[in-house]
């Protein structure tokens, strides 16, 4: 039996996580604690967190994972760096950047104010793509698979294919630097306007609304073969420092401009943030989304090709692209997937140290991951001491009660804030900490963005819905519990859930069994008795800010934006 603490460090998605005897017993972001949306730096809050939920203390970790290796690939950038000497300067100063992951055990001391006598870890460094296909692989409760990593890049790969089988992880092939997809999708985020890091997700929500108007210069941007792509050049800005972004002193991820003057002469001038969105920009962001699924249905028959198998575990952020994972059954041989519900670069905390649990220490295999609840929770003595401490009014209620009465708000047309058990693993809500209504109450899209979410008009709201209804409801039948697929809504539902169809009639659905979530999915079940409808939305509980975490967080929430009511532990909250 082995403690493995798993760490994301220094790069988008700083995080923690917690292996004990072959099993994830806690994982968290770091943005989550310190409140900077994709932080970058050190994980301190979210390892402290790990240790206390735990009880160990740093005696107690064997080993210390890290999903980064740098020196993989050595060759492959060798190669790089001969065809391009201009960029050694950029190159050395990633290695300088990185120091820290090869003296872990001196930032360790001093940020955690220890001796070296404190310390018996070992560290090990799993290079990044092999940390996502762990992180897949091995809770997909699957003994034989193919699995893909594709995102931006790390250490120096931007998409890796393997075979899974018997805890084994093989790889098959890798695509290096600069032939990026993760790196395509963000220069068009960039170039209408969403040039932050985690932007992508809006994008895809936008391109339902464009036209295929530039198919033939977005198919020159890519050329596929039987090795897998290669991005046309003149498209982009080259490989620069700290691989297109770089971190500022609070930790923020600040990415480097990914488009090249070219785009600017075929396209006109890039939109910038908060300007007005334009038909050409919505038909730039169509034009994105059709391309990256072209390349991803590519990829994926490549992997077929190396690993037949009707098995699919996926991560890095690609895997996040949930209008392209609900399309491949279409296009591949593969019946069943296993997403990682935290496919960013977070995912990298918990991936690094299953892998060192199966494949290095070959340990009890890690039981099936049936949801993504890892994060803290909290008592309901310390969520009423913080009721009072804020002057909120609150009734404590049984469970009974507590189902019958939100569900009763949800009938009405009322917003809840969600606030129950163990915070979610990775960047979606899932019913722990969600914000909740009504999918066909009239104007619910609109009213929840004008009183909590402000978000752009053409995003849409999820459904989460009772899993033994999806087959009613939607046009494919493969569940989706962690919220990273979209289906077509079937016609004769689309008028009763107005406000999670979205503008091609898709929803992004979660769907809930009373196994993975007793809670969650009772109160949905009472709210179809009473309304007909087995679906509510979920989206998550927050405002323009990392989804909250602790009970201050949710109370606060609550009192200042204008949802209606607060369900928090045992306790409901109403500002009538």
């Amino acid at each position: 039996m082995s403690n493995i603490l798993g760490i994301n460090t220094s790069h988008a998605g700083s995080s923690a996580a917690l292996v004990i005897d072959g099993q994830p017993v806690f994982a968290i972001a770091e943005e989550r604690l310190n409140r900077v949306k994709y932080y970058a730096g050190f994980p301190k809050l979210a390892i402290q967190e790990c240790l206390s939920h735990s009880g160990l203390t740093w005696a107690d970790i064997d080993y210390i994972a890290i999903g980064r290796e740098p020196s993989a690939n050595k060759a492959e950038k060798v190669k790089y760096t001969l065809k391009n000497p201009m960029k050694i300067p950029s190159l050395l100063k990633i290695k300088a950047n990185r120091s820290e992951l090869s003296d872990l055990r001196s930032v360790i001391i001093k940020e955690f104010d220890l001796s070296e006598t404190d310390l018996k870890f070992k560290q090990i460094n799993v290079e990044h793509h092999l940390a996502h296909i762990a992180s897949a692989y091995y809770p997909s409760g699957y003994d034989h698979s193919a699995g893909i990593s594709i995102d931006g890049s790390g250490d120096f790969v931007t998409c890796m294919m393997a075979e899974c089988k018997d805890g084994n992880i093989e790889v098959k092939k890798r695509i290096f630097v600069p032939h990026s997809l993760g790196a395509l999708y963000t220069m068009i985020c960039q170039f209408v306007g969403y040039d932050r890091y985690g932007d992508e997700g809006k994008v895809m929500g936008l391109a339902p609304l464009g036209n295929h108007a530039y198919k033939e210069i977005f198919d020159d941007m890519v050329f596929l073969d039987e090795d897998g792509f290669r991005l046309n050049l003149d498209y982009f800005n080259p490989f620069g420092t700290s691989e297109g972004f770089t971190i500022d002193e609070d930790g923020y991820t600040v990415l480097a401009t990914h488009y090249s003057d070219k785009m600017i002469e075929i396209f006109g001038a890039p939109r910038k943030r908060n300007e007005e969105i334009t038909q050409r920009d919505m038909d730039l962001a169509f034009s994105l989304q059709c391309l990256f699924e072209k390349v991803y249905m590519h990829l994926l028959k490549i992997l077929e090709h190396h690993v037949p198998n009707e098995n699919l575990v996926m991560a890095g952020g690609c895997a996040l692209n949930s209008v392209a994972n609900g399309k491949l059954f279409d296009h591949t041989n593969f019946k069943n997937t296993f997403i990682q519900p935290a496919s960013g670069d977070d995912g990298l905390a918990l991936g690094a140290a299953l892998y060192v649990s199966q494949s290095t220490l070959k340990e009890k295999k890690t039981e099936k991951m049936l949801n993504s609840y890892l994060g803290n929770e909290f008592e309901d003595a310390q969520i009423e001491q913080n009721l009072k401490e804020l002057g909120v009014p609150y009734q404590k209620l049984t469970q009974e009660e507590m189902i019958d009465k939100v569900s009763d708000n949800l009938v009405n047309g009322e917003i809840i804030g969600w606030f129950q058990g163990r915070m979610e693993w990775g960047p979606r809500a899932l019913g722990s900490r969600s914000i909740i209504a009504h999918p066909g109450f009239p104007n619910m899209k609109d009213i929840l963005n004008a009183r909590i979410k402000h978000r752009e008009s053409f995003r849409p709201f999820a459904p989460a819905i009772l899993e033994e209804y999806q087959n009613d409801i939607f046009e494919k039948e493969h569940p989706s519990p962690f919220m990273l697929h979209v289906y077509k809504i079937r016609e004769e539902w689309r008028s009763k859930l107005t406000a999670v169809t979205h503008t091609d009639n898709t929803g992004r659905l979660q769907t809930v069994n009373r196994v993975e979530n007793q809670l969650y999915y009772d109160l949905i079940k009472k709210f179809n008795e009473k309304s007909g409808v087995p679906v509510i939305i979920n989206t998550s509980f927050n405002e323009n800010e990392p989804i909250v975490c602790d009970p201050k967080e949710a109370i606060d929430c609550y009192m200042r934006t204008k949802m209606d009511c607060l369900s928090i532990g045992s306790f409901y909250c109403s500002k009538k």
